[in-house]
């Protein structure tokens, strides 16, 4: 009788465990409601600069180092030398770190999380160096991927406790580590690179080998001074460093013109939109909202190019203080393309894998990314003397 309850369970089990599949199932699918329907776009490369392999970011909101550290080894193809992978997650842990202290400074009145700003990878370089990711890939175990699902809530639950309490504890830094190192593994003091022994220092000013300083971020909004720094308020800039702002159209200027001289740029970006689709490679701003548009319209919004609607800079004002525009995303700027009727988009390298129909790179019309930027970051020698004249920066 008990083998045959025991049986009974194990059929139950095994039923409910179906059940719950297909529901979950119905639920992905219904996510999607339209069926795919073949793409007829076309596109014709016009630049196309040198970058590294396509990354995958696993299970963590990494998007800004992946995309920042992808910029410098593309900076180090730009200067000649032969690209390594930086370890992405070295610049993450060293950035964590930083936003901790800076937690604990303001009393617990900071944004903690995963995400970050593409500012964040030049000051980690600056003060910690950097290392391959040959030495150090946060990976424990039989991992492939990262995964920072347990970590992040356990560093953030104890950072909470700890700013509850008075006096501060001493030391608390030693435990926060240790949190890191049970997750990542411990950081190496040194590390052999191609028969060399490195420190994370002597590996950034000899392998990479760029100036931090040579680097300059833009946003774009209304209600600060054109062509002049500001510290912009979004989440990830826990740092509060500053960004120079400039009018909308000038964003996609100054990317035309870095590209045209051979620089590639770091992109941060809002990717809720409807019109945003990683599946298919492609973002623009439809002519026609989604939300007044049919099924059938719907179902064909990437199936070729689209009237796009034409944005003002109040349009995407608005869009960023109403929330409708967020800092979801980071993504590496690398070339420029056409479509088969003539209009331009940008070739963008994103860090998702290369399970997408471009192999992990998008189009990203100009209209959305004037619509839809958050930051953009560059080499200054990519910048126009216009450009620098007017944020009076060609005689520095």
């Amino acid at each position: 009788m008990k083998k045959k309850y025991k049986k009974l369970i194990i059929i139950l089990l095994v039923l409910l465990v179906g059940a719950i599949l297909a529901t979950f199932g119905r639920k992905i699918y219904n996510k999607n409601k339209y069926k795919r329907i073949k793409t007829e776009y076309v596109f014709t490369d016009v630049i196309n600069l040198g970058c590294t392999s396509v990354k995958q970011q696993g299970a963590s909101n990494t998007c800004w180092s992946y995309t920042g550290n992808s910029f410098l080894e593309s900076e180090m193809i730009r200067m000649g030398k032969a690209p390594v992978e930086i370890s992405q997650v070295f610049t993450a842990r060293q950035a964590y770190l930083d936003k901790a202290h800076n937690f604990v400074r303001l009393h617990g009145g900071l944004t903690m999380g995963e995400g970050g700003q593409l500012h964040d990878v030049l000051n980690v370089f600056r003060k910690y160096g950097a290392m391959p990711r040959s030495a150090y890939a946060g990976l424990r175990g039989n991992r492939t991927y990262n995964d920072f699902r347990e970590m992040t809530p356990m560093l953030n639950a104890m950072l909470k406790v700890l700013v509850k309490n008075r006096p501060l504890v001493p030391n608390w830094e030693r435990a926060y580590t240790a949190i890191l190192d049970t997750h990542l593994g411990e950081l190496p003091e040194k590390f052999d690179y191609k028969g060399k022994t490195y420190t994370a220092r002597t590996f950034a000013d000899q392998m990479i080998g760029i100036d931090p300083d040579d680097y300059i971020g833009f946003a774009s909004v209304t209600d600060q001074p054109y062509y002049k720094p500001f510290v912009l308020l979004v989440p990830d800039n826990w740092s509060f460093d500053r960004f120079y702002n400039v009018p909308m159209q000038e964003l996609t200027d100054i990317i035309d013109h870095a590209l045209q001289q051979g620089y590639t740029l770091a992109w941060t970006t809002d990717v809720s939109e409807k019109s945003f689709s990683w599946q298919y490679g492609i973002a623009y701003v439809p002519e026609k909202s989604v939300d007044r548009m049919t099924k059938d319209e719907k179902k064909k919004m990437f199936v070729k190019p689209m009237p796009e609607k034409k944005i003002t800079a109040e349009e995407r004002q608005a869009a960023f203080d109403n929330y409708t525009t967020t800092d979801d995303h980071a993504m590496h700027i690398v070339g420029l393309a056409k479509d088969q009727t003539g209009k331009e988009y940008y070739l963008v390298k994103n860090s998702w894998g290369k399970a997408n129909d471009f192999k992990g790179y998008m189009y990203i019309s100009k209209a959305y990314v004037k619509y839809k930027t958050i930051t953009l970051m560059l080499n200054k020698n990519g910048l126009s003397p216009t450009l620098l004249a007017k944020m009076k920066l060609n005689d520095r």
